[in-house]
């Protein structure tokens, strides 16, 4: 017989029938309750049953919320089903499970040992009433592998109690459990397998239509932001035509999709998977009933294997064999993103899309490559060449004039994180705009993290992920990636303002800065975000000519 627990994706021992519970939970509060204000339970009635959560600071905070069913056992591998309702009190005071993953993350998991039973969000609103907030939904990233809801540095308190939004993060399926396609082998019952995880996403999306009033927000209003493998999601999301009722607006950041994987390709990841655990095509149904340690670990065996090769790899997914993330699948992502032109489906929801100067320090940093900051002239070409040829001294030359003074390792960080993130970035702002419909907005964040490498004393500046505290102005702590710097604080007060500000108008301001006009294909504006944000004009235009002429395909 299957037990409730698996049923309805709800753990029976959250259930709370009296306050018994709730007194004992915040009688010890977690240090950084302790620290803010003193905590209480708080109640709310939702579609699905009711919630108690906590109240701290003037943020009422649900945490863990079941949204989907269980996906293990029978689910695995298929779209999620939404969350059966429950009777008495469900306990929504602490984060839930992660999706499976590797734990040591540099994204810092500090919530229960990754598993299969994932489909939770948390939510993030202003105490004490209200209605008609804007809502601001949260895919995390760490690629289509790792990351979840629950990241310190992406607490939605914050941007909740300075902006007056309602904040939604959400755990979803990652990995093979995530992005495994079995259309080829399974046939009809898995037609729809491939994008498992962003089903997982779009089912968070239906909840927050059917619930979010209760929370005080407005569901007419939700704009959809990721960062990383959190933006490569939104830039999935904004292409899909059965999604654009669920959100008006949205922001991508550091994960700019152009183009996806195919089915064919997909498929062929499938069989090196099955051959990692010893299972051949025609017995696929094995790969139902095998462990979840040992999914994890033969995604990880296949991953090592791939690693490098990277192909038509611009910024988050690979597009060879052996990667995992979606697929355009003639259903749910009937099209690739932003190719051949920005999708029409969004064509009236304003966009807002960017990345940091020095995004590519952060991969060095965590590769431990200690080398990109040291390179003489000799080894920027050696990494240039390889890849660009005959084109890598007009390259360098062009960075050399957009920036006079840079080292070989500044030119080296500089276009490895235009490559990465920046090129994607402007190409799908300029489609945007070619659609003369909603405006896109593009940035580029400047302010330098004093963060150091391990063991240095080597600044990674503007790197990737260090924009999360600005946005979420979880800068407090000197311990995040945006640094120690006592002017984190002046640049995180912008960048969350620009986030929250684009969320309830459509377009992104901040007290005392200056206005950010839409990108065109004529002045391409940027905003430079930083302690003091300034508008560039074409402020990448030589880095992008130069892109152009060296990697024509990308």
């Amino acid at each position: 017989m299957t037990s409730f627990a698996r049923e309805t994706g709800v753990d029976r021992r959250r259930l709370l029938v009296g306050g018994a519970a709730v007194a004992g939970l915040l009688a010890v509060p977690t240090a950084a309750c302790a620290a803010e204000a003193p905590s209480e339970a708080v109640e709310i009635q939702i579609a699905e049953g009711r919630l108690r959560g906590v109240r701290t600071g003037g943020v009422d905070a649900y945490k863990g919320v079941p949204y989907g069913a269980s996906v293990s056992d029978a689910g695995r591998f298929k779209p999620a089903r939404p969350v059966a309702p429950w009777t008495g009190v469900l306990d929504a005071s602490r984060l839930g499970t992660p999706s499976l993953q590797d734990p040591t993350t540099v994204y810092g998991l500090n919530e229960p040992a990754p598993g299969e039973d994932c489909l939770v969000l948390n939510v993030w609103t202003p105490a004490g009433g209200g209605k008609g907030r804007p809502v601001m939904f949260y895919s995390h990233g760490g690629g289509y592998t790792t990351g979840s809801g629950g990241s310190t540095s992406q607490d939605g308190a914050m941007l909740a109690r300075e902006h007056d939004v309602v904040v939604v993060a959400t755990n979803h399926r990652l990995g093979v459990l995530g992005y495994l396609y079995l259309g080829e082998l399974g046939g009809a019952d898995y037609a729809g397998s491939g994008n498992q995880g962003l089903s997982d996403i779009v089912l968070a999306l239906k909840w927050v239509r059917r619930n979010i009033e209760a929370f005080g927000g407005d569901p007419a209003n939700v704009t959809i932001f990721g960062e990383s493998g959190g933006g490569a999601k939104t830039s999935c999301l904004y292409a899909m035509p059965s999604v654009a009722p669920l959100f008006s607006k949205a922001i991508i950041q550091s994960g700019p999709v152009v183009r996806i994987s195919t089915p064919d390709v997909a498929a062929q990841t499938t069989r090196m998977f099955l051959a990692e655990l010893g299972i051949a095509p025609a017995d696929w149904r094995k790969v139902l009933d095998v462990p979840a340690p040992q999914v994890l670990a033969a995604q990880k065996a296949l991953n090592a294997k791939v690693r490098g090769d990277s192909g038509g790899w611009r910024g988050i997914q690979s597009l060879n064999p052996g990667s995992y993330g979606p697929i355009v699948d003639g259903g749910l992502l009937p099209h690739h993103p932003f190719d051949p032109a920005a999708p029409a489906s969004a064509a009236d929801k304003p966009l807002m899309i960017g990345w940091l100067d020095n995004e590519a320090a952060f991969f060095a940093w965590t590769g431990k490559d200690v080398e990109a900051f040291r390179l003489d002239e000799a080894g920027l070409k050696a990494r240039l060449g390889g890849r660009f040829g005959d084109q890598t001294q007009a390259l360098i030359d062009a960075y050399r004039a957009d920036r006079p003074g840079a080292t070989p390792s500044d030119i080296y960080l500089a276009g490895s994180s235009y490559y990465a993130m920046g090129a994607g970035s402007v190409l799908a702002a300029e489609r945007k705009a070619a659609q003369g419909r909603a405006p896109a907005y593009v940035y580029n964040i400047a302010y330098r993290s004093n963060r150091k490498m391990d063991g240095t004393d080597i600044e990674l500046g503007a790197m990737h992920a260090s924009d999360i505290p600005l946005v979420f102005n979880t800068v407090a702590s000197p311990d995040t990636l945006a640094g120690s710097r006592a002017d984190r604080f002046a640049a995180a007060r912008n960048v969350s303002a620009m986030w929250a500000n684009f969320a309830r108008t459509g377009r992104p301001s901040a007290p005392g800065q200056p206005a950010w006009p839409a990108y065109d294909l004529k002045t391409r504006s940027t905003m430079v975000l930083d302690v003091a944000c300034t508008v560039v004009p074409d402020r990448f235009g030589g880095e992008r000519r130069a892109w152009a002429k060296a990697d024509p395909a990308g």
